[in-house]
């Protein structure tokens, strides 16, 4: 019979490692990594990340990271580069090279050529004394104490701390560039992140025509009419250059007829509302989504302040947009 125990020991054997193979990574953040920051921002290129096997895989993610957060990078696979991908390097590129040894083959055979072309090298490894190394501009310290695997085999805690330590760069790069929400945006354009971050109120707001709108003197009877005209469950109350002094909705409705309202005979000024919420025109629609939320509205008035109206948004829209 397994001993369940046994799975639990193991797991938490393993974070343990991993976890303390990372904070040891504090005391390595040096001028070793001020000058691997300071010679990819001096790049007028790209980053060109590069390993093999399992540093391979955590050389894309980092390439991935670097190119979504400002710093232009790609991943590049050493043996296929021994076979003419070298030729993607431009000399206004960077390499940042990772080997938990610093000694592997299809890396180390690389080395020659980026030096004919003069390529800054910087190298991610366990061995400052490796091959690697040597031939680095920089080297970021990525050696472990021990691997989580339990045979000392599988790269396990080598990788995470890989893996930090990239993460780490793409940080430090990320702030050193001021690179903004509206950046990771427009690196980000699809999904509901894309749409989250990029889509604005005045990308679905309704204007115009669209907008339900009646003078103060409008009787209730024909504000009716408007609302029901327009869909939205409420109708603005404005002057003829469109500056709203207030809305009268749903709710409203149902007061003015258990106050016995006569609806030919009452002005929409009586009843109306004057306090509504609003959002501006250039606010996110995520924005607008929190304010319906917080308001407990499913309608929006969009206007700059001091402003007359733009256009009207409803839940409806942010959902369609798949924004919430």
């Amino acid at each position: 019979m397994t001993d369940t125990n046994a799975f639990i020991e193991s797991a938490l054997r393993t974070i343990r490692i991993e976890h303390d193979s990372v904070a040891a990574l504090s005391e390595r953040i040096d001028a070793s990594f001020i000058k691997a920051c300071e010679l990819v921002l001096a790049s007028k290129g790209r980053v060109v990340v590069t390993g093999m096997g399992k540093s391979g895989h955590i050389g894309n993610k980092i390439a991935a990271t670097l190119a979504s957060t400002g710093t232009p990078a790609m991943a590049m696979h050493p043996a296929e580069a021994s076979h003419g991908d070298l030729g993607m390097i431009t000399p206004s590129d960077i390499v940042l090279a990772i080997s938990n040894s610093g000694n592997t083959e299809e890396l180390t055979s690389l080395l020659p050529a980026l030096k004919r072309k003069d390529i800054p090298l910087i190298s991610m490894t366990g061995d400052s004394n490796s091959v690697l190394a040597q031939a680095s501009d920089t080297v970021l310290d990525i050696s472990v104490s021990e691997e989580a695997c339990p045979l000392g085999l599988a790269p396990t805690s080598s990788t995470t701390a890989t893996l930090v330590m990239g993460d780490a760069l793409a940080m430090a790069l990320l702030e050193a560039r001021g690179f903004t929400h509206d950046d990771f945006a427009m690196s980000h354009p699809g999904g509901k992140l894309g749409r989250r971050l990029l889509v604005r109120v005045q990308d679905l707001m309704h204007s115009g025509d669209e907008i339900p709108m009646v003078s103060a003197d409008t009787a209730l009877s024909e504000a009716l009419i408007e609302m029901s005209r327009k869909g939205f469950g409420l109708t603005t109350v404005a002057d003829s250059d469109r500056n709203i002094s207030g809305v009268f909705t749903d709710g409203d409705l149902r007061r003015a007829l258990d106050a016995g309202k006569d609806l030919q005979n009452t002005s929409i000024s009586q009843v109306m509302s004057s306090g509504f919420v609003s959002i501006a025109p250039g606010a996110l629609a995520v924005e607008a989504v929190k304010a319906m939320q917080d308001a407990n509205v499913y309608v929006l008035i969009v206007k700059n302040e001091g402003e007359p109206i733009a256009g009207i948004i409803k839940m409806h829209d942010l959902l369609q947009a798949n924004v919430v």
